[in-house]
């Protein structure tokens, strides 16, 4: 794999609000363009950027500055709300876009409907790492159950990469128990009482899992593990694609209210749709994102194993019903933590 995932091994560092330039000297008169992102997606973007950057000195002659602030998405969210002058975001869940509207009018509500596949230009699940030889013979949701085994989870409460492992456990057990709610929510209760450690993001819980040694199983996104285990090779630590899990999509939009201020309307336009051509989605796969063109599909398919991808809909209805049933205080996930 590339060096980009070698690089990934010296620089997990613990969730929090970073700011990052693309190139250490920078012109006065270069546009800058801001991009806030999820906390995992680094390396992703550090590599996205240089790739954008070179089409777009081709097409115009000009290289921009790309600043990325990192941190979990909700997290993000707010802090554009409160003034973060973010010209795009690249997020791991809708909620944390939508409400980019409903607080701050700071984009239009029809913001899904602006780019191709709902404004989502890859895709991911969520899988579990496990350490080497797989010790507790781990292959399912029913495994992460078991006494015996301690969980490592982003927190439902801070975390879209957290939310979606809950409701991927919830949409398992949703399958194999009818619905029926009193054992689903046993079924779930037991999951929750395994986590050993709820970090407040995604990148966080890689730390403790990797750096920390604790827990026997991670749960975070696919492309997470996939960079996790080509980062560390003395480790050996292996993934585990369950036999279903949760369609995570990866929303873009420009934040039209900075980014018409901040003289960027066109610019932020260009960086999300550059996402969608051939190319960048090849550069999306090689971070072991899944994508939606077909050619780059079926080149990269050995890469990704089938299994049943649960959607929100097929879960809980739609975002809005998930967040006030599950993640709202006093919902679901705060029931069920209770002892």
């Amino acid at each position: 794999m590339s060096l980009k995932f070698k690089r990934l091994g010296k620089t997990l560092i613990a969730s929090g609000l970073t700011l990052a330039l693309t190139s250490p000297t920078v012109l006065a008169e270069q546009p800058s363009l801001l991009n806030s992102s999820y906390d995992i997606a680094r390396e992703l973007f550090a590599s996205y950027n240089e790739h954008f950057n070179d089409h777009w000195q081709e097409k115009t002659g000009q290289k921009v500055e790309i600043k990325q602030s990192h941190a979990g998405s909700s997290r993000q969210a707010q802090a554009i709300i409160q003034g973060l002058r973010a010209d795009v975001v690249t997020y791991n869940q809708v909620t944390d876009v939508d409400i980019l509207h409903e607080r701050g009018k700071l984009l239009p509500k029809d913001w899904r409907q602006k780019l191709p596949n709902a404004s989502s230009p890859y895709y991911s699940t969520m899988a579990f790492l496990v350490r080497k030889d797989n010790p507790k013979n781990i292959k399912d949701w029913d495994d992460l159950i078991r006494d015996d085994v301690d969980l490592v989870l982003p927190n439902p409460k801070t975390s879209g990469n957290g939310r979606y492992s809950y409701l991927a456990a919830l949409g398992y057990a949703q399958l194999k128990f009818n619905k029926d709610e009193a054992k689903v929510d046993a079924f779930l209760r037991r999951f929750l009482g395994q986590v050993a450690v709820f970090d407040t993001g995604g990148r966080g819980a890689t730390n403790t899992f990797v750096e920390r040694g604790i827990g026997d199983a991670l749960l975070t996104f696919e492309s997470e593990i996939q960079g996790v285990i080509t980062a560390f090779p003395d480790q050996e630590f292996q993934i585990v694609v369950p036999s279903s899990s949760f369609l995570a999509e990866f929303p873009v939009a420009v934040v039209e209210k900075p980014a018409k201020r901040n003289g960027n309307f066109e610019l932020a336009t260009a960086y999300l749709e550059h996402l969608y051509t051939q190319d960048s989605q090849r550069l999306l796969a090689s971070f072991n994102y899944r994508v939606h063109d077909p050619v780059v599909k079926a080149e990269t398919a050995a890469n990704f194993p089938d299994l049943k991808l649960l959607t929100i809909e097929e879960i809980a209805g739609d975002w809005k019903n998930a967040m006030q049933v599950h993640f709202a205080s006093g919902g679901k996930l705060d029931q069920l933590q209770r002892r």
